[in-house]
């Protein structure tokens, strides 16, 4: 089980004593996904945290007409889950779906309560994780509200060239909230405009 990736990611951000590695590498699982296998489904309760090693996911919602409406993505060093149904663990109201083979650390519900009591300032690395996610979904609303789709496929593009160039335009298209077609025509005036 390759969890390095997991100890480099922490390393920066706080020291763990050798006894302290092996007690967290002895709670969590290592699980490879193939393309298209769901971490979590729509309804079902989510019972992993996940950190990516290698891959890449997508959470989205599936609305009573069966339209995609994806929320997020996660690459190598991202973490993804239903954090509303993690936390909860009630119903999802997401999808997690690999877009490539992916490489997950798992964090159940049960053994991280227990990491939280054993190792305390793991409790405050997930906080400070769960904050950066809440600010970042929250600053994602506002410039739904505010930018033009042109801007928000420009911020994306910007912000996250490593994902563009790994998935379909039609889920960057969704995860902007606008058709295909219409990312298509941006793309294109972009193009001329250059």
């Amino acid at each position: 089980m390759n969890i390095q990736p997991l100890f480099d990611y922490i390393k920066p951000l706080m020291d763990l004593t050798a006894e302290e590695e092996a007690l967290l590498a002895s709670k969590v699982t290592y699980r490879k996904y193939l393309k298209g296998q769901y971490v979590v489904q729509q309804g079902d309760i989510c019972k992993y945290e996940c950190f990516v090693i290698s891959g890449c996911t997508k959470t989205f919602y599936l609305d009573t007409e069966g339209q995609e409406h994806v929320i997020m993505f996660a690459i190598e060093n991202w973490w993804t889950a239903d954090m509303g149904s993690f936390i909860s663990q009630t119903p999802a109201d997401y999808n997690v779906q690999c877009l490539e083979n992916t490489e997950l650390i798992l964090f159940s519900y049960e053994n991280l309560e227990l990491l939280y009591k054993k190792i305390p300032k793991l409790e405050r690395l997930f906080r400070q994780i769960v904050e950066r996610a809440f600010v970042a979904s929250q600053k994602r609303i506002v410039r739904n509200f505010s930018l033009s789709a042109k801007d928000r496929y420009l911020y994306f593009k910007n912000q996250y060239p490593q994902i563009e160039e790994r998935i379909p335009q039609y889920l960057v298209a969704s995860f902007l909230g606008i058709t295909k077609e219409f990312l298509s025509k941006i793309k294109s005036q972009l193009a001329t405009e250059n």
